[in-house]
């Protein structure tokens, strides 16, 4: 499973440099034993790009004593139990904020004692912009990875359940695909096998989704207002990191390596009192990522 992983981080990282121009810096980390968790990885970031100000995939193979809250709150009969976890995760946050942020992850857990194993990951997009042609062919990428309609709206659902900072009623982005304990008891789930295979079609998937959408908005003009915007609404991805994100959550709470970790984070973000919303195409956005306070109430 781990030379899968491997070659997934491999897939990714020459599709982004092709698109950026610039390779990206290996950084491969061991956890030594006698920890709360150990084991190693390989974290690669490109910075400064010719599209991309950071970028981040990073693979990590990691054991640990004990499942942390992170991962017990939904399932607490796991509790106290140790496990194996390993997974591939992406962010890329570009310059030009006519180009959205994208993120990507997938993993497994499989707990030593054979109690339980599942999968989970997705990606989601969060532009700066919003733009009809790239939400639709987002979404039409990731239409074709389900097994049907039904798959694809409880996947598509999950992701903007999942992707909310509820203390604004605000979505991260535009959403894609979200799933967790993807197992034989999940409604689209099934076998150990069948299910890696999915979670592989997943990452495999990310350029397809996501590349042409990059050539199509890398050349667009902006302005240093445009920044300004952008730095604003990239707080909020900071806010969703530190305060919901399970997997953020899930690394700092087993005693992850940090730096890989917080590698997700952008280069710059700012916040400012009260929203600061000052042409249409800002308020587009902010209007397409509201939330009603009483959905799903």
């Amino acid at each position: 499973m781990r030379e899968a992983f491997a070659g997934l981080q491999e897939e990714l990282l020459r599709g982004l440099s092709a698109l950026d121009g610039k390779s990206f810096v290996r950084d491969a980390w061991v956890k030594p034993p006698g920890g709360a968790l150990e084991g190693g990885g390989v974290t690669c970031v490109l910075e400064g790009g010719g599209v991309f100000e950071r970028g981040g995939v990073a693979l990590s193979d990691v054991k640990g004593a004990a499942l942390p809250p992170a991962a017990t709150q939904r399932n607490p009969h796991l509790s106290g139990r140790s496990y194996r976890a390993m997974g591939v995760s992406l962010v890329v946050h570009p310059t030009n904020p006519n180009v959205p942020t994208a993120h990507l992850n997938v993993r497994s857990f499989r707990t030593d004692d054979g109690a339980a194993w599942w999968f989970g990951g997705g990606f989601d997009l969060t532009p700066y912009f919003y733009e009809p042609d790239d939400e639709a062919h987002w979404r039409r990428v990731s239409r074709q990875l389900c097994a049907s309609d039904a798959m694809y709206e409880r996947l598509s659902a999950d992701c903007d359940a999942y992707f909310t900072l509820k203390h604004r009623n605000e979505r991260r982005g535009l959403g894609g695909l979200f799933f967790d304990d993807l197992n034989e008891a999940h409604p689209f789930g099934g076998g150990f096998e069948h299910c890696f295979a999915f979670t592989l079609s997943v990452g495999r998937a990310f350029l397809e989704a996501y590349a042409p959408i990059v050539e199509r908005r890398r050349a667009q003009p902006y302005t240093e207002a445009d920044r300004a915007w952008q730095a604003y609404r990239r707080g909020r991805y900071v806010e969703f990191n530190l305060v919901w994100d399970r997997g953020t959550l899930f690394g700092l709470q087993s005693g992850g390596r940090t730096e890989s970790i917080l590698m997700s984070m952008p280069p710059h973000a700012s916040w400012q009192y009260g929203p600061p919303v000052t042409d249409a195409r800002q308020r587009r956005l902010v209007e397409r990522l509201t939330v009603s306070p009483t959905a799903g109430a």
